[in-house]
Parts: structure tokens; C-alpha cells; sequence
């Protein structure tokens, strides 16, 4: 039973640039099913949380935060350089404000969990993989609502508490709860539920977003040049990102296990994180931005990875 889960698993981590594509096409296409959804996409998400908490270790964080070099440079390019990219690029291109404010929400949110997936396939330095998840998880409801604030300023009405709390029930008490039990078991409750709960939590990840695609599917019209425009765009930044990220690494002289790890991080957004604060706190057209990275972002990091990484 165990073996099969197992497998089944390692299917869906393969699958991930095709799932969350088709995800979005379910919310998009049977609004009226998944819409139901909505109510239950906290839960949905925290469970998404819980499950990769689990293989976090707060004694990683050790040796990662005794050289920090490479986490400052992940600061430097995630929550300073990209959405600054974000809202100049956003802001040339277009004069709607809402989608502007998108972008800059997009590159705002923390790194996805999902990235410790692809350090695993690159080789990359797993205790700062997970080091800067954890961190960048857990510090997401200050840096959010502060990244908003810095680049957008008066620009926006923002529900500042309920940004704040709905991330810390999506991320941040998720995590704690995995990471503790992690540690007090010493790996003996990870080892005998994550067979069974990993695949779900890959299930979740396909209902929250298809959950949240189907609120703003009367926007979303594929003939419409806005959305291409958009949708170009994201490509575009998101694969900055992971130049950054690169660049960086270089900079900092981090080595490639390090340097790995740092593109990685440096590159993906947990975006599903960040759609379901679109949609609950933003208009429609902030969500465009976020519902169409969704689509490329886990392609884009299949590429670029296979770019910028060594595999030796």
C-alpha cells in the first residue's frame, strides 16, 4: 500500500507543470462546480502546508543561517529587485491599475514550497532549499503586506489584517504544527503519514486552484490581448527572476550545490498562496497575473533550471 502511494506521488511531482495548467482550466471552464469550493480553500491550503512542513527540520536552519550570504542575496532578488522589476515592467506596459497591482502582488508572496521538488532534481544544497522556504514562509505576513505598502503605497486599499491573518492560517500556523511534529518524533510521524498524505495534498493544490480560477473565469477571455499580454509578461519576469537569482549566486561566489538552491528559490512564487489573497482582497483584474503564472511558472522553472544549473 505504502509502495503504491509512493509511486503515485512521484507520478504527480512529475506532473506538476501539467496539473496546475489543468487545474486552472477546471476553475475556468466549470466555474459552477468548483466555485463551491471557495469556502474551504484555507483548509485546502493549510493542509497543502502541513504536508510539506513535515520534511522541514529546524535544526537545518543551523548551518544555513551560520554562513547567511546566501539568504541574503534571496532577499535581495525575491522581495526587493522583483517586484520592483514588477511594478516598473507592469507599469510601462499597462495603465490599468488593478493589474499593476497584481504583478507586484505576484512578486511579493514568499517561495513555493514546491521549489524543494526541483532543489532535489538539480542536486542543489537541500538545507538551504529548506531554509529558505521555511524562513520565507513563515516571515510572509509581514513581507506581503509590507511589499504592498512600500511599492504601492496610497495607491490601494488593502484589508491589511485579513491579508496578515488568512496567511498565517494558510502558512505560517501550518508549518509551525508540521515542523514541531517533525522534530518531536524525530521523522517517526512524517515517515508513517506522508505516504498516505502527500498525494492528497497534491490533490488539494489542484481544488484550490481550481477553486480559485473559477471566481474570476467571467474575466478570463483567451481571445482577448490583454490576457496574452499579460500572460507574456509573467513569462518574462518569472524567468528574471531565476536570472537573478543566478547572477547572484555568481556574485556571492555560493558554489552550485548553494547556487542551485538559490536559483530555485529565487525563481518560483507560491503563487497558489498568493492567488487565493488575490481573490479574497483584490479586484478581479489584480488576479490575472497570478491565475496566468500559475500556468507557466512550474514549465518555466523545468527550463531554466535545465539552463542555469550545473548537473556536476
Amino acid at each position: 500500500m505504502s509502495f503504491g502511494l509512493n509511486k503515485l506521488n512521484r507520478i504527480l511531482d512529475r506532473l506538476i507543470p501539467v496539473t496546475t495548467p489543468l487545474a486552472v482550466a477546471l476553475g475556468l471552464f466549470f466555474p459552477g462546480v468548483f466555485i463551491h469550493l471557495r469556502p474551504l480553500v484555507i483548509l485546502l491550503f493549510g493542509i497543502m502546508t502541513f504536508s510539506g512542513a513535515l520534511k522541514l527540520k529546524a535544526g537545518e536552519l543551523g548551518a544555513s543561517v551560520r554562513s547567511p550570504l546566501p539568504i541574503i542575496l534571496f532577499f535581495i532578488v525575491s522581495h526587493i529587485l522583483m517586484p520592483l522589476a514588477a511594478l516598473s515592467s507592469s507599469s510601462f506596459f499597462f495603465t490599468n491599475t488593478d493589474i499593476i497591482t497584481g504583478f507586484v502582488l505576484l512578486f511579493a508572496g514568499p517561495t513555493a514550497v514546491s521549489g524543494f521538488i526541483w532543489v532535489a532534481i538539480f542536486k542543489g544544497d537541500k538545507a538551504l532549499g529548506l531554509t529558505l522556504i521555511l524562513l520565507d514562509t513563515m516571515l510572509a505576513p509581514l513581507v506581503v503586506p509590507a511589499t504592498m505598502l512600500l511599492f504601492l503605497g496610497a495607491k490601494i486599499q488593502m484589508d491589511m489584517s485579513g491579508i496578515i491573518i488568512s496567511l498565517l492560517f494558510m502558512v505560517v500556523v501550518p508549518t509551525i504544527i508540521g515542523v514541531t511534529l517533525n522534530e518531536t518524533s524525530k521523522g517517526k510521524i512524517p515517515r508513517v503519514i506522508c505516504p498516505a498524505l502527500d498525494p492528497f495534498a497534491k490533490i488539494c493544490l489542484i481544488l484550490v486552484i481550481a477553486a480559485n480560477s473559477s471566481a474570476i473565469s467571467s474575466i478570463v477571455h483567451f481571445n482577448d490581448p490583454l490576457v496574452w499580454s499579460v500572460a507574456a509578461l509573467c513569462v518574462a519576469l518569472t524567468t528574471i527572476g531565476f536570472l537573478l537569482a543566478k547572477v547572484f549566486g555568481i556574485f556571492g561566489n555560493c558554489g552550485r550545490q548553494k547556487s542551485a538552491s538559490l536559483v530555485i528559490a529565487g525563481g518560483l512564487r507560491n503563487n497558489s498562496a498568493v492567488m487565493t489573497i488575490a481573490v479574497a482582497f483584490f479586484p478581479e483584474a489584480a488576479v490575472l497575473p497570478v491565475l496566468l503564472s500559475l500556468i507557466f511558472q512550474q514549465t518555466v522553472a523545468a527550463i531554466m533550471g535545465r539552463l542555469l544549473i550545473k548537473k556536476n
